[in-house]
């Protein structure tokens, strides 16, 4: 099975924790998490294909692909947190490699970015394709639009942005060809038929004024995976984990927890 080889930062810990980003993020944007986390666990920080400074191949360019690429970054077996795309991804990685995800940390994510018929919990297509078109003209500018959108509604919303920007300083620049490719994902992938299968433990952390993933979503995801734990974050839009560490890391403490509650060994 091919996969592009990609750059991960681990820190010390018994308890494995992954933490992929979204699109056109880098690692970087997890150094504050990884501060409050890595006392507890051992944090393993991926960085997506083509994305802050991984390899790419152009060839190996569906979600399968990319999901596969961290598999084989990964610890063999963790609880894996994924933001956006990131979302996406580490849900996927669970679908095709069961036994290597114990439970999931879905933050400000979704099983589908884009509507559609019964779907009205996310974007239009249009906008994924204006960004499209915008990346060719001017990457640079499209990427700095696409970090103001991260943040757009939060409670501090110009000290959040200020986070964002030094967080992704730094790191290689994502390349193009695989932000055209994760723009396509973006638009492309619906998880929904498949979250049936989901059957391990997961946390779905969404921000009240994410503009990204409309809150409504908060009323369809126990349909589709009644076991999962739900919590809305008021005030919080789509870079929730910025402009409310504290109460994005007691979330994830407090699931991570009791994961191991009356275990001999967590997430085994």
């Amino acid at each position: 099975m091919s996969s592009t080889r990609l750059k991960v930062e681990t820190t010390e810990q018994d308890r494995d924790l992954v933490l992929v980003h979204g699109w056109g993020m880098n690692a970087g944007v997890w150094a504050s998490l990884v501060a409050r986390l890595e006392a507890d666990f051992r944090v393993t920080v991926m960085q997506l294909p083509g994305h802050g400074g991984s390899g790419y191949d152009a060839a190996l360019n569906s979600l399968d692909d990319w999901s596969n690429s961290l598999l084989s970054a990964a610890p063999e077996r963790a609880v894996w947190l994924g933001w956006s795309l990131g979302g996406q991804l580490a849900m996927n990685a669970a679908l095709l490699a069961p036994e290597r995800v114990s439970a999931l940390i879905l933050m400000a994510s979704t099983p589908r970015f884009v509507v559609g018929e019964g779907w009205p919990y996310a974007l239009s297509p249009d906008i994924f394709l204006q960004f499209s078109e915008r990346l060719l003209a001017d990457p640079a500018a499209t990427l700095s639009r696409f970090l103001a959108i991260q943040v757009l509604g939060a409670e501090q919303e110009r000290e959040t942005l200020k986070q964002l920007k030094r967080a992704m300083q730094h790191r290689s620049e994502p390349r193009a060809e695989a932000l055209a490719d994760g723009l396509r994902l973006l638009l492309e992938t619906d998880l929904r038929p498949a979250m049936a299968q989901l059957r391990l433990p997961t946390l779905w952390m969404l921000g009240s004024r994410d503009t990204l993933v409309p809150r409504g979503l908060v009323n369809e995801l126990p349909q589709l995976q009644p076991q999962a734990e739900v919590r809305m974050l008021e005030k919080a839009a789509h870079a929730l984990f910025l402009s409310h560490p504290r109460a994005c890391c007691r979330l994830i403490q407090g699931f991570l927890d009791e994961l191991c509650r009356g275990r001999s060994s967590c997430y085994r």
